[in-house]
């Protein structure tokens, strides 16, 4: 990918995964159930998005909606199976009910993954302290990724908060990644890219036409473009 910026988009499916490809994108969020924010997909939706595009997977670990962890047990059957079937990057992140991140299930999931890269997902714009959340998650093995809008209202509102974030890069908790998502749009491009920023990630934005339809690969180049430009 050289120093270009990391253009991640959510697939739910295999028609999805080509149309993202196609567009530009450099990596791919899978998740079902958009309804709940996005759930673990099948081992089957996998394995098919895995034959049909040769770019990066994030497979999403998440069983209910909201950001509780639920059933640990279950999640962690869920990261096991997943990695049987060949997946070797993954999203996750889960809150106790103080809103600190719930290491108990995060450390038993983690383990389960055997040093693969991980983002820690929106959970921390819905965290009591971002900075403390940080600091407890950093010396877990292979999170090199936080998905955040800066804000649990989007990008919009989160704007400050990023730009604040990307200025600490490298201090301890900074070092992962930020990949900018949630309530994303174009015109926030420049103003993010100025600060540094070169990850971002697309849901909606890759699908004019609604949830119910498919990834268009006309919008993702849209974005690649304004990317690159």
């Amino acid at each position: 990918m050289s120093n270009r910026a990391v253009l991640e988009v959510i697939a739910l499916d295999a028609e999805d995964a080509v149309a993202a490809q196609a567009g530009g994108a450099d990596r791919l969020e899978l998740v079902t159930d958009m309804a709940a924010d996005g759930l673990t997909p099948s081992r089957e939706t996998f394995a098919a998005i895995r034959s049909a595009v040769d770019i990066p997977l994030r497979v999403m670990l998440r069983v209910a909606d909201g950001f509780a962890a639920g059933d640990i047990d279950v999640l962690v059957g869920k990261a096991r199976e997943m990695r049987r079937a060949g997946a070797d990057e993954y999203v996750l992140g889960f809150l106790d009910e103080d809103g600190h991140a719930d290491l108990v299930a995060v450390e038993r999931i983690v383990a389960e993954l055997d040093g693969a890269r991980w983002t820690y997902h929106r959970a921390i714009d819905r965290a009591a302290d971002r900075d403390a959340l940080r600091k407890q998650l950093a010396d877990l093995p292979g999170l090199d990724t936080y998905l955040t809008a800066g804000s649990p209202a989007g990008v919009d509102d989160g704007i400050p908060t990023l730009l604040a974030e990307a200025a600490r890069t490298g201090q301890p908790g900074y070092e992962p990644q930020i990949l900018v998502g949630g309530g994303l749009q174009l015109h926030h491009l420049p103003q993010l890219r100025a600060a540094g920023i070169d990850a971002f990630h697309i849901g909606g934005a890759a699908r004019p036409a609604g949830w119910s339809a498919p990834v268009d690969a006309a919008a993702v180049r849209e974005w690649r473009e304004a990317l690159d430009a």
